[in-house]
């Protein structure tokens, strides 16, 4: 039954690369303006320290560092799960009702029908990125500290995705969300690029400890650099990163289930 039902999921994905795929020209555009998208985050970072030594007490190579680690990261969650956005559109249409009488998981379903492959230049670009941060920072990459830059963009990417699917399900209550919702996922791939060190007291419990959003690229940073935290939390923080995802990925499935059970539909 699991297997069958995998294969329902590969297909609905299949289906939906080969129709996008159809208008070459238009998809190489978008595939190339995505990674132009991914770009500018990069090039935010050089232009601040073309002004400036350091931000929040580190250099160049050590954010550079982060925000290649937070880039890699979102680009995987918006590739997987980026398109549940779309669930304030389905919610205030009804075709939500059409997607939960089905015998397949509606989080699944929302997530297959509305895959974007052009996205997948973003990923490359991520990944490629991290490879030239980690060469820039000179990193001594022993076997537990090539583990972690391997694990750090997949745990920041479940988390990015927790954070996608929990902002997600306010519309279930609240059908203009969007904006909430921007602010919470584009908004963490922003705060991310920089040490949370920059932050404010309040702010940063909110979200860089609240939310785990430190997690992402500043602590596992610190541990791939062999730096102690100017914050003042233990070495083995930075490791902490896939513990965080797995525990806001527990919090957004409990949200999702909450929502689900909600739902009223149109009335229509």
């Amino acid at each position: 039954m699991a297997d069958g039902t995998l294969a329902i999921y590969r297909r609905l994905v299949a289906a939906q690369v080969r129709s996008q795929a159809q208008y070459r020209a238009s998809f190489l555009v978008e595939l190339c303006g995505t990674v132009l998208f991914a770009s500018v985050d990069v090039l935010a970072v050089l232009v601040v320290f073309r002004v400036a030594r350091s931000v929040g007490g580190f250099e160049f190579r050590a954010v550079f560092l982060m925000a290649a680690l937070s880039t890699c990261a979102f680009a995987l969650a918006d590739l997987t799960v980026g398109s549940i956005e779309r669930i304030r559109a389905y919610v205030r249409t009804g075709l939500l009702d059409a997607v939960l009488v089905r015998p397949l998981g509606a989080l699944p379903q929302l997530l297959a029908a509305d895959v974007a492959p052009k996205r997948v230049g973003r990923v490359l670009f991520g990944i490629g990125l991290v490879g030239v941060a980690a060469h820039t920072a000179r990193l001594d990459l022993t076997p537990a500290r090539w583990l972690l830059l391997l694990v750090t963009p997949v745990a920041g990417a479940v988390l990015f995705g927790a954070i996608f699917v929990a902002s997600a399900t306010v519309a279930f209550w609240w059908i203009d969300s969007g904006e909430f919702a921007a602010a919470l996922t584009y908004g963490g791939r922003d705060l991310t690029s920089y040490p949370m060190t920059v932050y404010g007291g309040l702010f940063r419990r909110v979200f860089a400890y609240g939310l785990g959003f430190a997690f992402v690229g500043y602590y596992p940073a610190l541990a791939l650099l062999g730096r102690r935290d100017p914050l003042g939390l233990p070495a083995v923080t930075g490791w902490l990163g896939p513990v965080v995802a797995l525990g806001a990925a527990g919090v957004a499935a409990s949200a999702w289930k909450v929502a689900i059970r909600h739902y009223r539909s149109t009335g229509s």
